[in-house]
């Protein structure tokens, strides 16, 4: 008997596992994306673009400097060895340095205690306190620089220093305190018993506990001050003026720019010079900046 072999049936039309519903929601998904990211391409390209143009001009001769070319040929790196040869620019770096460097770490030395305070301690007064330190920050700084300037110029003798602009700031800062504060309000007060149960007093807890777990913050607010003394221009205006030796890098490129008037490749290098540093630090520390500016504030 011949064997009887069963045929396949023949398959009817496969259906599709992807729902037109799904193809729509994966197309806008897609077309999100694309809409997101080239927003993002372009902003970044409209912060970037007058940076790149900056720093192409910087090395072009003076007299390309003044064309339409965008793009240096040749490469006159020598604007840079030249503009460091002027008169005064090693100063007034070693002016800004100082006041940037030694105004900020005062500024955080003497800023983290009070905020400490104000964020853990329970005392009379301090809701006061608090208010007062935020009406010194809506207070501006025009309103008490003509008494400032005759404490500091008259009866100290400082004027023709960047004294006058250093040495307050070793009794803190109004925004640095209320920043610090909010941030450490954020640090469980289990952490300070805890510490204070191992036999810590308040300021060996503020220095094993509370200074490692506020570093974002403490990075934030050193980044701050930092930035705002080394682009400073009214200070070093009013007490700095009449003595070139103690200039910084932002009153003495208004300086520099009057000498150097046609020469823009001059003043585009120093101004690269001037903006490198801050571009530099803002680059390494911006994690620890953008975590202490995000989680500042989540408690009140």
């Amino acid at each position: 008997m011949a064997q009887v072999l069963d045929t396949p049936k023949s398959a009817g039309p496969v259906s599709d596992p992807v729902t037109p519903a799904e193809r729509t929601a994966r197309r806008r998904t897609l077309l999100h994306w694309i809409a997101v990211h080239a927003l993002g391409v372009a902003a970044a390209l409209f912060f970037v673009l007058p940076f790149v143009f900056l720093f192409l001009t910087s090395l072009m001769s003076d007299q390309q400097a003044l064309t339409r070319d965008l793009w240096p040929h040749p490469f006159e790196w020598s604007n840079y060895k030249e503009v460091f040869a002027t008169e005064g620019f090693l100063t007034w770096w070693k002016n800004t340095l100082l006041y940037a460097g030694l105004g900020t770490v005062l500024t955080v030395v003497s800023s983290l205690p009070v905020a400490y305070a104000l964020a853990k301690f329970r005392f009379r007064g301090r809701h006061l306190s608090l208010m007062l330190v935020i009406s010194m920050m809506m207070l501006p700084p025009q309103v008490v620089v003509i008494p400032m300037y005759l404490f500091w110029a008259k009866q100290l003798d400082m004027s023709g220093t960047l004294w006058p602009l250093i040495i307050p700031m070793a009794f803190g800062d109004a925004f640095s305190i209320f920043l610090l504060r909010q941030f450490l309000l954020t640090i469980p007060n289990e952490y300070l018993d805890a510490a204070k149960v191992d036999g810590c007093g308040e300021f060996r807890t503020l220095l094993r506990v509370v200074i490692p777990m506020a570093k974002p913050g403490i990075a934030a607010v050193a980044l701050f001050q930092f930035f705002y003394a080394w682009n400073d221009y009214f200070g070093p205006q009013i007490y700095a003026s009449e003595n070139p030796a103690a200039w910084t890098l932002s009153y003495g490129l208004e300086s520099f720019k009057g000498a150097h008037h046609t020469d823009w490749n001059l003043t585009m290098a120093a101004t690269v010079l001037v903006m490198a540093p801050v571009i530099v630090v803002f680059f390494f520390a911006q994690k620890a900046f953008v975590e202490g500016v995000t989680l500042t504030g989540v408690k009140g």
